[in-house]
């Protein structure tokens, strides 16, 4: 399963429990294969309005489908691993400059590995 979490820097009083489950960072200071670019990020976050997330949103999808095209074996393997456990994309969001969950690029990744690994099963946070 495949779903995704909230990395706090100090974890608030009433956050919910960490998940059980291998956690993996995929904001843009990783290198994970999910990650958004730091420019993409940057720009949202500028003015997060509607037109901002169609362009971020373009742009992510365009940045995952050219890592899919160039680097399908960790695609693979993160699906594989989302076959064998519970795997959570971990984000700071959402933040006071960013309270939509559904506004995160983990909301989008989840989105990509579904259309592209219709195999795994994938959970997406309530809103």
């Amino acid at each position: 399963m495949l779903s995704r979490y909230t990395i706090y820097r100090r974890r608030p009083v009433g956050a919910p429990p960490l998940p059980d489950g291998i956690r993996k960072d995929t904001r843009w200071r990783t290198r994970h294969v999910l990650r958004p670019t730091k420019q993409i990020v940057e720009v949202y976050l500028e003015d997060p309005t509607d037109e901002a997330w169609q362009v971020f949103h373009d742009a992510y999808f365009t940045l995952l489908a050219e890592r899919l095209a160039t680097s399908t074996e960790l695609f693979d393997e993160l699906a594989s691993l989302c076959n064998e456990a519970d795997v959570y994309l971990g984000c700071s969001c959402p933040t006071k400059q960013q309270p939509r969950v559904d506004r995160c690029h983990t909301w989008l990744a989840l989105e990509f590995m579904k259309q592209n690994f219709p195999g795994i099963a994938v959970e997406f946070p309530k809103l």
